[in-house]
């Protein structure tokens, strides 16, 4: 009788996922046979896609056994087959298909000890979980595949790998761009990840707080107390959560918040960030920031260009109740007359606000200050005196000052205004005012100021001087009565110039890429800026003005920045235009982190510096920059103007620092007597087709592109790395060649006789090494250091040679080397490989000087 025996029941499900795979994944995984794997590249991705989920659970099943830690063969075996499966995820687009078994295979690593061995010895499974880390992550746009994968992906942070918690920490701060909710269910997590020293992480807390905000709010003071220990950009993204969560109006946040805050207002990075905050917070809880004015007022004296936020935090804290306001009003009108700044504005209308909310300040008498004489440091002086004679004063008997005052002042409006006129405008004056107290009301605690216009009939019956179109027009839009506690805007405003500081925080960018240095002319990086603040130049106020009533020739009145600022206008005008072509162009033409304009023999030429926005593990350019000199900088100046423009809501003004900069640039460009800033940006507001066009030219024949693409996921100029993380285990294998064969090499024995040499090419590590001969075989010959490579340009094309296209020069610090590919496509091929193991080798040389420095 013959017996037959069948597999166990343990052994069937593994057979049957054998029989289910590839020919080649059957032998190479049923019999973990080594000489085979590299076969499986030969194979289409298209031929092995059906196999790939089974090989994962066969790569399992290998990597779960007790012997695999110490197992050489099965890891070698392990390690080629998912480069392969991964590889052809990614050209099939397969990824949700076989993401439940990757992330499966992901999962099982978390099983054993991830730990390194050694200094540069990564454990068996860390490496499995390094490989396949960015086939799942990358696809952070994909929410079936971030449901699987986020939930095994932060178990990651705890595991005693730091090169793996990286790495996993930059591919979640792109997932909660998309896919922040997910990432909320694990908000604790994160947070004591960060605790234990993974700043990276900070950058997804603001997109979670909406979601979770209790975890984060429980460990606040302990992720406050970290500010020292940050770098810049992490301690931006702290900020930015903080700007967040005071938008949510917790008052026992704002508590904790608040004296941290004012600890760091010294801090020039960060100040007006800070402010911005504050501001935020003073809209609902005032009366917490009351005891730390006069550490405000240190500051604003200290920093002027901060004095416009301050006083919109003197104003909120001024509206609680007459007390605060008295103490207030004292900070903001001697501001109101130092002329060392441009907010004064601001200034007034805050001034306005606090006396018109509570009369008794001023007495009966306000408007007429408020419209006295065009001199901010005479209505300074005006509101000083009666605010001391307010304070003297009883609150039951009227003092004879009461009745002295409103003489003086008609004495000094007789003086400033011609008499024969005066009569006419003061009924004018008082029927638009009657007209306004009709139609507005008390403001609230705290608010964005605006200047409204005139209908036209007003402006033709109403002329005065610059400070009196000021005064009215802030009593047009802000206007009060004690009555109603609700802001009230004139219906016959339609045009609104908001002044008010741009908030960074709030336009979602980590950061404005301009800042002046004022002995070059330089606009360089910054993590953060000073606020963008719609202003006219009060230099351009003089103390003093006649005032022309003409009858006859009727003129129209404009506000102060309307008056000088065609820029302003002229953007206010095209803004939509401008930003919709601010984002189309900067998919096609990056915008430099830095602009130096230096003079060169013939003109002046611009160096541009790009630096990748994401900044991840392998990135080419996080320490370094790529360095581009340009012969045409005015198209470049408009490129960032442009771009500057699209952060704002707002249109930009002309006093705003970022443009005053750009300015500066501008004007070191150009000849004496040809235009202005100003006027060549509003005569061409974009650049020309044929300059676009000369930009685009020159990027390609410097390279830049072979090094640096447009991520349209994260909507930003990344590096080759950033943008390809899959392939930096392949670039960073040291050893492992990246691009190798043949390459004729141009020979030159004498001046004019040149011959073509072909040799064997291999680009690995940090150096370009050839062989003597063609073969591969052959001894080798002196290699090129890429590190002292300068630049790598395509041979220009000759009419007479129509082989060139082919040929490229490498130039070194003492040689240049003239190779030339079989073809276009594999001289193509040549250049970005070398390119970007150039950057990768000076990458890593500015590493290196950091570290040791």
């Amino acid at each position: 009788m013959t017996e037959t025996y069948g597999p166990g029941p343990a052994e069937s499900p593994l057979i049957l996922k054998l029989l289910i795979m590839h020919q080649l994944f059957r032998l190479v995984l049923g019999q973990k046979d080594l000489s085979r794997a590299g076969d499986l590249f030969s194979l289409d991705d298209s031929e092995i896609e059906d196999s790939l989920t089974e090989a994962l659970e066969q790569i399992k099943i290998i990597s779960s056994s007790s012997d695999y830690q110490t197992n050489s063969n099965d890891q070698a075996v392990v390690e080629i087959c998912i480069t392969r499966i991964t590889t052809a995820i990614r050209e099939t687009a397969s990824i949700e298909k076989h993401a439940k078994a990757l992330v499966g295979l992901w999962d099982s690593c978390l099983e054993h000890s991830l730990r390194p061995s050694g200094k540069d010895d990564d454990a068996p499974h860390a490496k499995i979980a390094s490989d396949i880390l960015s086939c799942i992550l990358q696809n952070y746009n994909r929410p079936p595949v971030m449901a699987l994968a986020i939930p095994i992906a932060v178990k990651f942070l705890h595991r005693s790998n730091k090169e793996l918690c990286r790495n996993m920490s930059n591919y979640l701060s792109l997932a909660s761009i998309t896919e922040a909710a997910l990432l909320a269910d694990h908000t604790d997590v994160i947070v004591k990840s960060i605790l234990q020293g993974n700043a990276m992480l900070l950058r997804v807390l603001p997109a979670v707080y909406e979601k979770q905000p209790q975890p984060i709010n429980r460990h606040l003071t302990e992720l406050l107390a970290l500010m020292s220990q940050l770098g810049q950009p992490e301690q931006y993204h702290l900020l930015r959560l903080l700007h967040v969560a005071a938008k949510r109006k917790q008052p026992e946040v704002a508590q904790k918040c608040i004296p941290f805050l004012i600890r760091h207002l010294k801090d020039s990075a960060h100040n007006d960030v800070i402010l911005n905050i504050l501001i935020e917070i003073a809209g609902y809880e005032p009366v917490a920031l009351n005891s730390f004015l006069p550490m405000l007022k240190e500051i604003g004296e200290k920093f002027p260009y901060l004095l416009g936020q301050m006083a919109r935090i003197y104003g909120a804290v001024g509206h609680v109740d007459e007390e605060r306001a008295r103490s207030c009003l004292p900070f903001l009108v001697s501001q109101l007359a130092n002329m060392e700044h441009s907010f004064h504005h601001i200034l007034l209308l805050e001034i306005k606000s606090i006396t018109d909310a509570f009369s008794s300040l001023l007495g009966p008498q306000s408007r007429d200050i408020f419209r006295m004489s065009n001199s901010f440091s005479t209505i300074a002086k005006l509101l000083t005196q009666q605010l001391e004679t307010a304070t003297a004063r009883s609150s039951r008997k009227k003092t004879s000052t009461e009745v002295e005052f409103p003489k003086k002042l008609e004495e000094i409006k007789l003086t400033l205004a011609e008499k024969e006129d005066h009569e006419k405008l003061q009924v004018k004056i008082q029927a638009f005012e009657d007209k306004i107290n009709a139609e507005n009301s008390t403001p609230n605690s705290i608010r964005r100021y605006s200047l409204g216009q005139f209908s036209k009939e007003e402006r033709k019956d109403i002329r005065f001087n610059r400070s009196k179109s000021l005064a009215l027009r802030a009593v047009l839009t802000r206007s009060t009565s004690s009555d109603d506690g609700e802001v009230a805007e004139g219906e016959d405003t339609p045009a609104r110039v908001f002044l008010s500081e741009t908030d960074p925080l709030s336009q979602g960018n980590d950061k404005l890429p301009f800042k002046a240095s004022s002995a070059r002319s330089q606009l360089g990086n910054s993590s953060v800026s000073h606020p963008n603040i719609i202003h006219t130049d009060s230099e351009n106020l003089p103390e003093t003005v006649k005032e022309n009533f003409q009858e006859e020739t009727p003129e129209t009145t404009a506000s102060p920045i309307e008056y000088q600022d065609k820029l302003y206008l002229h953007l206010k005008e095209n803004l939509s235009k401008v930003k919709a072509y601010a984002v189309e162009i900067g998919k096609k033409i990056p915008v430099p982190d830095q602009c130096t304009i230096e003079d060169s023999v013939r003109s002046c030429v611009a160096k541009l510096f790009f630096t990748c926005s994401l900044k991840g593990h392998y990135c080419l350019y996080s320490k370094s920059s790529f360095i581009l000199i340009s012969q045409e900088p005015q198209p470049w100046i408009q490129i960032m103007f442009l771009f500057q423009q699209s952060l704002f809501p707002e249109p930009l003004s002309i006093q705003s620092h970022s443009v005053q900069f750009l300015r500066a640039l501008w004007e070191k460009t150009q000849a004496d007597g040809t235009h202005s800033f100003e006027t060549a940006m509003m005569e061409s507001m974009f650049p020309q087709q044929k300059d676009l066009d000369q930009v685009q030219l020159h990027l390609e024949e410097v390279r830049f592109f072979d090094v640096f693409g447009f991520s349209e996921a994260a909507g930003a100029w990344q590096c080759f790395m950033c943008n390809n993380p899959e392939k930096a285990s392949v670039v960073n294998q040291d050893g492992q060649p990246l691009i190798e064969g043949k390459l004729k090499e141009k020979q030159v024995r004498w001046k004019f006789i040149k011959r073509w040499k072909t040799r064997y090419f291999t680009l690995a590590g940090n150096q370009l090494l050839f062989q003597k001969g063609k073969s591969k075989d052959d001894p080798d010959d002196f290699p090129i250091e890429l590190s002292k490579v300068q630049s790598v340009k395509v041979v220009a094309r000759k009419r007479r040679d129509r082989s060139l296209p082919r040929a490229f020069e490498i130039f070194t610090d003492n040689k240049t080397y003239v190779f030339k590919a079989k073809d276009e496509k594999d001289a193509e091929d040549w250049l970005q490989c070398i390119n970007v193991a150039v950057a990768q080798a000076k990458e890593r040389e500015s590493r290196e000087v950091t570290t040791h420095l």
